[in-house]
């Protein structure tokens, strides 16, 4: 799907896409279309409202939001202690950070920043190259359909330094989705002798981002560790957890954008 939108010229419209196969705007489709039906067929439009009532409820909780991450997307464990002391003594390795997405202007800063995603990925990144001794480097720039500005790399690249003391090793600023994070990575560490990428990304997106990059990487000797962020609690469920809510709604979006990205091979 993503390979036919690049042939036909119309990847900025991926955005657009998105939305409209995306929730809740089926289920909003659904009720419009049972009310539009009611005095012909009657139970007919009724089942539509219940249906697309229901899809809006149930996709706006936590608690589908949670079962929908383990059976959909299977997020990866976090490093361990151990996994994570291993890292230390590693030669030939990069820290890699995935872009998350920009905001072209913050008023209270005056300039450009980036997505609170693309903050929380960035934090844990600078946290374990300071845990690890490892070069740091980030990947993301405009993604498509976004209006023209700094790429998320350059923003990236100005905060580490400025706010967290830790100049990035490495910036790319060219690609415009997972897809092509992969590719640009992989051809601008390949011939620096980079052997090892320690990957940074959202555990929703961790296995988008390996299935991605293990294809950029193809016959080439360089060896992948994934170090997702937010991975998602194994907990009991609360009877809250249960109720609509703007996390539950967020989660569940993720996780459809994720899988649909990974079917797309976006």
């Amino acid at each position: 799907m993503n390979e036919l939108l690049f042939t036909l010229g119309i990847e900025g419209w991926k955005p657009v896409i998105t939305a409209l196969i995306l929730p809740p705007l089926p289920f909003l489709v659904l009720i419009i279309a049972g009310a539009r039906v009611m005095f012909r067929r009657r139970l007919l439009s009724w089942s539509l409202i219940l249906l697309g009532v229901a899809g809006v409820w149930l996709f706006s909780t936590i608690a589908v939001g949670q079962a929908m991450t383990f059976w959909l997307l299977q997020p990866p464990r976090p490093l361990s202690e151990s996994e994570i002391g291993d890292l230390k003594k590693a030669p030939k390795t990069a820290i890699i950070v995935l872009g998350g997405g920009r905001r072209l202007l913050a008023p209270e800063y005056g300039l450009s920043t980036l997505h609170p995603r693309s903050i929380e990925r960035l934090r844990f990144g600078i946290w374990l190259s300071r845990e690890t001794g490892l070069p740091l480097g980030f990947s993301g720039g405009v993604g498509n359909g976004a209006l023209p500005g700094p790429s998320e790399a350059e923003i990236a690249a100005r905060i580490a330094d400025r706010e967290f003391g830790r100049p990035l090793r490495w910036q790319e600023g060219e690609s415009r989705d997972t897809r092509e994070n992969a590719l640009r990575t992989v051809a601008l560490l390949q011939p620096q002798g980079i052997e090892q990428i320690v990957l940074v990304t959202h555990a929703y997106h961790m296995r988008r981002a390996l299935g991605d990059f293990q294809k950029a990487i193809g016959g080439a000797r360089i060896k992948l560790v994934a170090a997702p962020m937010g991975v998602p609690s194994t907990g009991r469920l609360r009877a809250l957890d249960w109720l609509p809510s703007p996390e539950g709604l967020e989660d569940n979006w993720l996780v459809m954008h994720e899988w649909i990205g990974r079917l797309a091979g976006a």
